[in-house]
């Protein structure tokens, strides 16, 4: 695989380029680099998504945090953006998602966050990378009761969906909304969310078996979803992939709303509100040339990082931007 990290985590086909004994090693030394200034024994949260590899990557990788000294804490089947809520909710040291996205149900990854929930700055994914492959760094072996453990927490899906519920201000009474869960991590929390915000809620892809996570369907697949909309007669439809860190939208004629023009909507809409800081949205050079157009049209400033959501995130807070 070379060096492990790329834009977003190590991700390889798992068992083959993602061995349960690299992921022993990213937990050994994740764990060590993330919570060596902690005074107290540091714990890190791990969530996963649907894939059949995903217990044993779990296991592994929780094997490597507990030989470094650290509390693993499972919180399951659980979203990419849970898992970077609850490492603040829980003042964990650091946590983890294994999962590899978008991709085919043969693929495994993992990614951390910091204890602020952000992804890892480059230097640090550097460093990880060069206790694991170069042996830069000789990392302690705790014995006795310096050995760390496992724990699990049950309610962590409540957490989150407590926690989403309060940034909405509003009822979605009236309103028909179809999911497509990619068969991935959000088909049990997706669809709750919606039904306890008042909406009637229709449901694709909700069945996963370990194997079927993102097969022709999700957020990469959209045919489906805008069949469903229109056969049955939705507002919108909402498509997540894997591990439910991206979202495409349809419209109730079941036309694709892509990422560019949600980004339009909600800038519009915040800047409506004077909510938008500096009138301006961050985007990546992915973006398509319609998403600079529509900004000039509107009084809105457009900012473009490196491809990768952390790269976003470090310009909206270096800049202060929403």
């Amino acid at each position: 695989m070379g060096r492990l990290f790329g834009t977003d985590g190590v991700r390889g086909i798992a068992n083959t380029e993602l061995t349960c004994e690299i992921e022993f090693q990213m937990g050994k030394a994740g764990a060590y680099v993330l919570a060596e200034e902690s005074r107290h024994t540091p714990r890190i949260v791990i969530g996963k998504d649907t894939r059949r590899s995903g217990d044993m990557l779990e296991k592994a990788l929780a094997a490597g945090i507990c030989s470094a000294g650290a509390e693993a804490v499972f919180l399951g089947v659980i979203s990419t953006p849970a898992v970077a809520y609850l490492t603040r909710l829980y003042e964990a040291d650091a946590g983890v998602v294994i999962s590899a996205s978008h991709n085919p149900a043969e693929f495994n990854g993992i990614k951390y966050f910091n204890s602020k929930g952000y992804k890892l700055s480059d230097s640090i994914e550097e460093r990880i990378e060069s206790i694991i492959l170069d042996k830069s760094e000789s990392l302690p072996n705790p014995s006795g009761e310096m050995v760390g453990t496992v724990t699990e927490k049950s309610d962590a899906s409540d957490n989150y969906i407590s926690f989403l519920k309060k940034t909405i201000e509003c009822s979605f009474d009236g309103l028909k909304i179809a999911l497509d869960c990619a068969n991935g991590a959000s088909y049990k929390t997706a669809p709750r969310v919606f039904k306890e915000l008042g909406a009637e809620v229709l449901v694709i892809n909700d069945n996963p078996d370990g194997i079927n996570i993102n097969k022709n369907c999700g957020s990469t697949h959209m045919s489906m979803l805008k069949s469903f909309v229109t056969d049955n007669g939705c507002d919108m439809g909402f498509a997540f992939d894997g591990d439910a860190d991206r979202v495409l939208a349809v419209d109730s004629n079941g036309y694709v709303v892509d990422g560019d023009k949600i980004m339009g909507i909600i800038g519009l809409e915040m800047k409506k509100q004077n909510k938008l800081s500096h009138n301006t949205i961050v985007a990546t050079v992915m973006s398509n040339l319609g998403l600079d157009i529509m900004a000039g049209n509107n009084g809105l400033h457009l900012e473009k990082t490196k491809v990768g959501d952390r790269y976003v995130l470090e310009q909206m807070l270096n800049c202060g931007y929403v």
